[in-house]
């Protein structure tokens, strides 16, 4: 039985947790709530990115992303940023649903699963 790696432990949840080669990244969102639906994805995504490398994976070892959006009409603009930012052919499997955010001001939520380089 593998070990369990933890990074990022808070009292509530760890940002991060590896174990056995995959990586599970908590849910992410933005510390900006003033920006729109594509700067929000933009920093969430950025996010993924440093936390992924801090846990010796990248986006194009995503193996599935969850993406809670407040409103799923923003899902066009969502995706043009998720489309410039997903590797051409990583693209993982994906939900994408509309969700009541824990927060006012969140536009989205993002979870990701990845494997380990």
């Amino acid at each position: 039985m593998g070990s369990i790696q933890r990074f990022h432990v808070g009292p509530r949840l760890s940002e991060t947790a590896v174990h056995n080669g995959t990586v599970y990244l908590a849910g992410q969102v933005p510390d900006d709530l003033t920006k729109d639906i594509k700067g929000q994805t933009a920093e969430v995504l950025g996010m993924v990115e440093r936390l992924l490398k801090e846990a010796g994976s990248d986006k194009s070892r995503i193996l599935m992303t969850q993406i809670f959006l407040k409103d799923i009409s923003e899902i066009g603009a969502m995706n043009e940023v998720w489309d410039a930012w997903i590797p051409a052919g990583n693209t993982p499997p994906r939900a994408t649903v509309q969700a009541l955010m824990a927060k006012d001001g969140y536009r989205i939520e993002i979870v990701v699963t990845a494997a380990q380089l």
